[in-house]
């Protein structure tokens, strides 16, 4: 081989490497898309509060549902109502080579730092049942309509409730959840007028009490009489202040009450604290979720009502709006929610009271349980 040839093989060998290191590196920052074992695409990473509510269960399942008859799979995390957590979850679907985030913040601000990495990473982000607030990288926002379901846990206590002076206990979710303001919001627009009249007397806030002829609120005042009467949507601590706020009350405030209680959760711990009090006659009280311990207790009369959200609607809504994005699409659009940097798009998802009356019409006949999940009066 000639001097030259000699030349000219070390420089393509030479090439060869260098070009084979470069390319190592580049996919070295990139992930890859991933596949689970059932050789799907893993494009959707789903980010969920926590394993210890029947409804995020109940969520998960879903998801696993609506997803099987489409080329994608998706990886569920539980944050355990822990920020830290659900930052490293989403970092941890991220590194997967996921193309879209469906996540349900358990704090709506922290999980903004979330969102913005996502969106840095070219992911697009669903902020699914809860808003993340406080940033524009949210894409869309999957909800029910929880002004509206504020707005049926208000009228079925108004319309349960007779004559004037009508104990009222008002308790709500947390306030790191913007939907607690929504849900406290819908309540307080029916509530108000019937506490104005004199309808309902507030047992357990003076600061709702001060506000009590003002029906719009701002969100201040809001935030004021939430952080009175927040449960943290926990039921230990929904346990708690009902048994603190029943020691305070006197006699009169007693007797047949009225009970705004944010969910299906803090409802059965609210419900049993009040049971328990001697001094109690009867109790009307709100939920929502239609969790099956809470059906249960509807079905025995320890719970008056709750708001159906029907979670298969839900689930199937953020995987079309999921499958629009990986499709390059652009999904529908009927309503905003400003989340205090951006009016994030959404299309809410119907809501329906079930108590005593419809249960198995609603839940039964529907499919969503089956009637053999429930213990029912012979």
């Amino acid at each position: 081989m000639s001097r030259k040839g000699k030349i000219f093989l070390v420089l393509t060998t030479l090439l060869l490497v260098v070009s084979a290191f470069l390319g190592g590196c580049s996919s070295s920052k990139q992930p890859a898309s991933s596949s689970n074992s059932s050789g799907k695409q893993l494009a959707i990473g789903i980010v969920l509060p926590t394993k210890d509510e029947p409804r995020w269960i109940q969520d998960e399942t879903r998801f696993q549902d609506a997803l099987k008859d489409t080329p994608y799979a998706a990886e569920i995390l539980f944050s355990q109502g822990d920020p830290a957590k659900e930052k490293a979850n989403v970092e941890t679907l991220l590194s997967k080579g996921i193309k879209v985030l469906i996540l349900c913040p358990h704090d709506a601000n922290a999980a903004a730092a979330s969102a913005e990495a996502a969106k840095k990473a070219g992911v697009k982000v669903i902020s699914y049942d809860r808003l993340i607030l406080n940033t524009d990288a949210v894409d869309y926002y999957v909800t029910f309509d929880s002004v509206q379901v504020g707005q049926q846990q208000g009228q079925y206590l108004v319309d349960h409730a007779t004559g004037k002076g009508n104990p009222l206990y008002l308790y709500a979710g947390a306030l790191s959840d913007n939907n607690s303001f929504l849900f406290f919001q819908g309540a307080w627009e029916v509530l108000q007028p019937k506490i104005a009249d004199g309808t309902f007397v507030i047992a357990n806030s003076d600061k709702a009490n001060a506000l009590k002829d003002k029906k719009d609120l701002t969100r201040q005042e809001m935030a004021d009489i939430i952080g009175q009467i927040t449960t943290n949507w926990d039921f230990n601590t929904a346990k708690n202040l009902a048994q603190a706020n029943l020691a305070k009350a006197p006699k009169d405030l007693k007797g047949n009450v009225f009970i705004l209680a944010p969910n299906d959760g803090t409802a059965r711990s609210i419900a049993d604290t009040f049971a328990a009090d001697p001094d109690i006659k009867s109790y009307v009280i709100t939920g929502q979720d239609a969790e099956k311990p809470s059906i249960q207790y509807i079905i025995d009369g320890k719970q008056s009502m709750t708001v159906f959200k029907d979670v298969r609607i839900l689930v199937k809504d953020a995987i079309n709006v999921a499958l629009t994005y990986l499709k390059g699409g652009t999904p529908e659009s009927t309503k905003t929610y400003n989340n205090g940097v951006k009016d994030v798009p959404s299309k809410p998802s119907p809501v329906q009271v079930v108590d005593k009356n419809n249960v198995k019409q609603v839940l039964i006949d529907s499919g969503y349980y089956k009637e053999s999940d429930f213990k029912w009066p012979k």
